[in-house]
């Protein structure tokens, strides 16, 4: 039985907009298909968090290190740990990691906690575009984070929230620090927080699937990244591009899986 780790660290801002907490994801393939394992830790500084992950990972696998025939990492900070074999771009890793679970997936939306991304894949499975958004956290979960503290209201409580609006509000800034005083300015107004939580997941989706249009959009599409498990935000990018979401519980670990995918083949060379 060869076995292979993933350590997938999302470095995501604070509310001061500085590097100081990251999300990382592990997950342990068994012979390149089976998932023996996987991890979630929210990490402070430094490589802290991937070694963390990694200790808990092999304490619910009840394996040891000396067990993993290949190791890699991705994400925004895998040039900081030095702790795995390989280290791999996090548009190959969601590629694979997607296709794992959705063999036929064209196109990959992945909106992480810092980014959004979209990948356009070929019949072949080969990455042959791709779009992001990296320079502001509108559209991404960080800006969900930033919108559901304002509500008072929690990252998971979204969806729920979302699907008692009666009429979704506008929310026509696309800029994170304007879009919350529009917030809090419609609250003021007598708006309801559903309505406000409604239009906050539209505005997500709006300014990714203008990405998407960009990239060019070739079915099945598919969502990756924790903004995926937002029912909300899924239903309001399939309304906008006009296509079935395929989506998956697994779709905030498709990095980790992509990346275990890699070292397995890696490890076969």
């Amino acid at each position: 039985m060869k076995l292979y780790i993933e350590t997938y660290m999302e470095r995501r801002l604070s509310d001061v907009y500085s590097w100081t907490r990251h999300r990382i994801k592990s997950v342990i393939l068994e012979d390149g298909k089976k998932i023996v394992a996987k991890a979630l830790r929210v990490g402070g500084l430094g490589t802290a968090g991937p070694e963390e992950v990694i200790a808990e990972i092999m304490k619910v696998s009840g394996l040891n290190e000396s067990d993993i025939s290949c190791s890699v990492v991705t994400g925004y900070g895998r040039n900081k740990y030095e702790g795995c074999d390989l280290e791999v771009s996090e548009l190959t890793c969601h590629a694979l990691g997607s296709q794992i679970i959705f063999p036929e997936v064209r196109t990959v939306i992945d909106i992480g906690g810092q980014d959004a991304k979209v990948i356009c894949l070929n019949d072949s499975g080969r990455m042959t575009n791709f779009v992001m958004n990296d320079k502001c956290a509108a559209g991404t979960g960080r800006f969900l984070d930033v919108m559901a503290n304002i509500l008072r209201a929690d990252i998971s409580e979204l969806e729920v929230l979302a699907s008692k609006a009666d009429s979704p509000a506008t929310i026509s800034s696309t800029c994170t620090v304007f879009a919350e005083s529009e917030v809090i300015s419609q609250l003021a107004n007598g708006e309801s927080r559903e309505n406000v939580i409604a239009g906050i997941c539209n505005s997500v989706a709006s300014r990714v699937s203008s990405l998407a249009r960009r990239a060019g959009v070739k079915e099945k599409v598919c969502m990756s990244g924790g903004v995926a498990k937002n029912g909300a935000v899924r239903d309001a990018m399939s309304k906008a591009l006009e296509v079935q979401i395929e989506y998956d519980s697994l779709a905030q670990y498709f990095g980790a899986i992509g990346a275990a995918v890699y070292a397995f083949r890696s490890n076969k060379k």
